[in-house]
């Protein structure tokens, strides 16, 4: 299969079964959705979400973050992974976000200077607050990129470009979240089942299934196709 056809067909599948994919970080707006996706790091959007709605009670604004308090904020985020330092982040970014006139603003560079904020971060802000055209690549899709051979996995600004150049770049920020959902829900990094992956079981090689299984790939099948509506009535 040709890559442009293996692109489309991935595409029509994602589209199918996520038609419209939801944030999974509870938010209300780009700030918050900042705050919420520089505490995902190393920890689940439902430990977030399970934290955000106190954090955010007391501190919805980058001026009532700062208000708070680097001790504040982080007894209220404690549970989530690497606690102290994100706290700390939170609120250099907050005070930092202040002096720039208060409010989070599409600007790429703008974005990447505040504390905690790395690129795929404010890729995610870009994207999801701002439509602005941005392909966030987080662990599943960097992963899932790899198995489908839409690029070599070497390392995440690799995989984004690669996707971005695989994709439309209106359908970026939809693939982004499909792609999360998909990963989460057929995709799991360990003991996958790439012969039953609707994905991955026509358009995984013999050799990506052999790395992950630490075998030779001998004897790895690969099933035919499916039909876009077969997928989407197996989720049902």
């Amino acid at each position: 299969m040709r890559r442009r056809e293996k692109v489309e067909l991935i595409g029509a599948i994602l589209d199918d079964l996520y038609p419209s994919p939801p944030i999974p970080l509870d938010h209300s707006d780009p700030y918050t959705l900042l705050v919420a996706v520089a505490l995902s790091a190393q920890t689940t959007d439902k430990k977030v979400n399970q934290t955000t709605p106190a954090l955010f009670a007391e501190a919805d604004t980058p001026a009532a973050m700062v208000a708070l308090g680097p001790e504040r904020i982080h007894e209220l985020i404690r549970e989530i992974g690497l606690a102290p330092t994100k706290a700390r982040n939170l609120w250099v970014a907050a005070n930092q976000i202040v002096e720039s006139g208060g409010e989070v603003k599409p600007d790429w560079e703008f974005l990447e200077s505040l504390a905690g904020v790395g690129h795929k971060t404010a890729s995610v802000v870009m994207a999801q607050a701002f439509g602005r055209p941005a392909f966030p690549v987080d662990t599943h899709i960097h992963r899932l990129a790899r198995r489908w051979g839409l690029s070599d996995g070497r390392n995440v600004e690799r995989t984004e470009r690669d996707l971005k150049a695989a994709f439309p770049e209106d359908t970026w920020a939809q693939r982004h979240l499909q792609i999360i959902y998909f990963g989460r829900e057929y995709c799991p990094a360990l003991r996958h089942d790439f012969a039953g992956c609707p994905i991955c079981s026509w358009a995984a090689s013999k050799k990506q299934i052999a790395v992950e299984r630490g075998g030779s790939g001998v004897g790895t099948r690969r099933v035919p196709t499916p039909p876009v509506s077969s997928v989407s009535s197996r989720r049902r």
